[in-house]
């Protein structure tokens, strides 16, 4: 149970009661009232804005409804006081009784707990990393693809059918410059001297191995033919090579992929035919010249009549092209065709995740989804600012073998990928991120996947000493939890009792650093109660002789460990048992 969504629908049938006493109108919206903790825990359990947002409509000022609909909500047994602030914000006092019903909720429910039926079911596509197969992955693709996978997770256990995808980009010029590339290393694999690579091909030593396994496999045999014979065998075996090893780097990062989609493949299906198409019968089609944007030329505007597509009937700056001058078609044009292929599949609701050099992209892509789904299906992008590597102040500047950048595998040897995926959700997603070698190591506070980590480990350890001493753990859920009434321990049933509430808000913003902020602070709270309990006997978990006692704050440390174990699951990260 999320126990502020429930409040609100007590919230919304006593404003009900109201409308049949003739106190309130009959036709009132009731969908913007919210119930959430308040700022400030003396003012009490939960705050609501209904009184705020129902006095326009109904006529009357906030105060006028806050305070009948306070009266008619102390009859609730569950809440035992409340108070009018301000200009009519309502703040409930809710009784300790309730709160512990919410552990016991935990309890029962284990790792579990926070599993919500929110989404109802409702598809949703999350596209994330894409990079390019031209080399390894590094670790600004690394931020992507741990945001891309946490959100799924997340709005999984929200409720949501999610489907992860990666979108292969195997057609246009990047990939020919791959294919190039390696010609060049398969003729040095054969003992022709290679002075440099080109201006514009992709020097990285990775490709060495790649000229080398064709080198090995087909001999001489393209050694002076013609680049149309040999280009497209080289572009397709580095493409299967680099996706073998994106994708095996993608597993020790624990991300796992449900659909890969090649652009190629879509386009030689007619898929961009397709989606023209439909802009053309819609009408969002049409010859013309743009005008030449002030300041520096992008790259895809020419001085030239050419097929347009009109965003900005959705939202853009300017219509956008869909040809180049040689009748092919742009890359957003296939673009379009692969989300209008998204939605073909079912997804009305995507999500992609991209990389901070797009942001100049995102709302002609969200113009061309509304208009291709004839404004059926919505498109949230998430951007993720580049990821700088630091050790001891300085950073880190490349690879050894990627020649310009840290790769992920570099990253993942160093810190592992636990360690790898909770640092990079400690950020919110659009703020850049110095991703500190040694911080992330250290075993203190300032390290907050070590500090949370700890918090789990700290209950297992409890768990441990309980059975070490002949106490049952077993059947906690049972636990009489009326003996858990010290404020530190009420203070930490309310945080669990909150874990529904933080999945169904993260999952809503699609924001899954929300439940890196909400472990942390969980952590700490336990970690400050445990220290409580050094300096005062009485609090501690194991009270000889009191066996009552004893189990129901067994039963509360649990509670913590499942919660703590079940965000670090929708993290992808596994859960310590003890720490070394």
């Amino acid at each position: 149970m999320n126990p502020y969504r429930h409040f609100i629908g007590e919230i919304v049938a006593a404003l009900q009661s109201m409308q049949a006493a003739g106190e309130l109108p009959e036709k009132l919206d009731f969908s913007a009232i919210t119930a959430e903790p308040p700022r400030d825990a003396a003012h009490g359990d939960i705050a609501t804005n209904a009184a705020m947002v129902l006095s326009k409509a109904a006529g009357k000022k906030p105060r006028d409804i806050a305070e009948p609909l306070l009266a008619r909500l102390k009859a609730n047994p569950d809440v035992v006081d409340g108070a009018v602030a301000g200009p009519g914000f309502l703040n409930l006092k809710i009784a300790d009784g309730f709160w512990r019903a919410r552990l016991g909720d935990c309890l029962k429910a284990g790792i579990a707990y926070g599993d919500s039926s929110m989404g109802k079911g409702g598809k949703v596509n999350v596209e994330y990393v894409s990079a390019n197969p031209t080399g390894p992955l590094h670790v600004a693709h690394a931020r992507g693809a741990i945001v891309g996978d946490a959100l799924s997770n997340l709005l999984h256990k929200a409720g949501y059918d999610v489907t992860k995808e990666y979108y292969i980009n195997d057609a246009g010029a990047q990939v020919d410059k791959l294919g190039q590339s390696t010609y060049l290393r398969y003729r040095e694999a054969l003992g022709e001297t290679i002075e440099s690579i080109p201006e514009g091909l992709y020097p990285g030593e990775y490709l060495k191995d790649v000229g080398a396994a064709i080198a090995k496999r087909d001999g001489a045999r393209w050694i002076g033919k013609p680049e149309s014979d040999w280009l497209p065998e080289m572009r397709a075996f580095a493409i299967a090579t680099l996706m073998a090893e994106i994708k095996a780097d993608l597993e020790t990062l624990g991300v796992h992929i449900d659909v890969y989609s090649s652009e190629r493949a879509l386009v030689e299906s007619g898929a961009v035919d397709r989606a023209f198409e439909e802009l053309t019968r819609q009408g969002l089609i049409y010859q013309g010249r743009l005008e030449p944007p002030k300041g520096q030329l992008p790259d895809d505007w020419e001085d030239r009549e050419q097929t347009l597509f009109r965003a900005t009937q959705f939202g853009d700056e300017v219509d956008r092209p869909l040809k180049k001058s040689d009748g092919s078609w742009t890359y957003f044009a296939n673009d379009i065709a692969y989300h209008h292929d998204k939605y073909r599949r079912g997804f009305a609701d995507m999500i992609d995740v991209w990389g901070a050099d797009h942001g100049g992209y995102v709302k002609r892509m969200k113009a061309a989804v509304s208009a291709i789904t004839a404004k059926q299906g919505e498109l949230d992008v998430k951007l993720c600012q580049l990821v700088r590597v630091m050790r001891n102040g300085e950073l880190v500047r490349m690879s050894k073998r990627a020649g310009t950048f840290v790769t992920l595998r570099d990253l993942l040897d160093e810190v592992g990928p636990d360690v790898v995926r909770f640092t990079m959700l400690t950020r919110k997603n659009d703020a850049p991120f110095d991703f500190d070698l040694v911080k992330a190591t250290e075993q203190s506070r300032d390290n907050p996947v070590w500090y949370v980590q700890y918090g789990h480990a700290r209950t297992r350890s409890v768990m441990r000493q309980a059975t070490a001493a002949g106490i049952a753990i077993d059947g906690l859920d049972s636990a009489p939890l009326d003996r858990l009434s010290d404020a530190g321990e009420l203070a930490l049933i309310r945080m669990i009792a909150q874990w529904p509430r933080q999945v169904e808000a993260a999952a809503v913003a699609h924001e899954p650093h929300r439940i890196a902020f909400y472990l942390y602070d969980l952590a700490a709270a336990f970690h400050s109660h445990w220290n409580r309990g050094r300096e005062e006997p009485g609090l501690r978990f194991v009270i000889e002789g009191d066996s009552d006692l004893t189990r129901a704050r067994l039963a509360l440390v649990q509670g913590i460990g499942f919660v703590i174990g079940s965000g670090l699951k929708v993290f992808g990260v596994t859960p310590v048992d003890e720490m070394r």
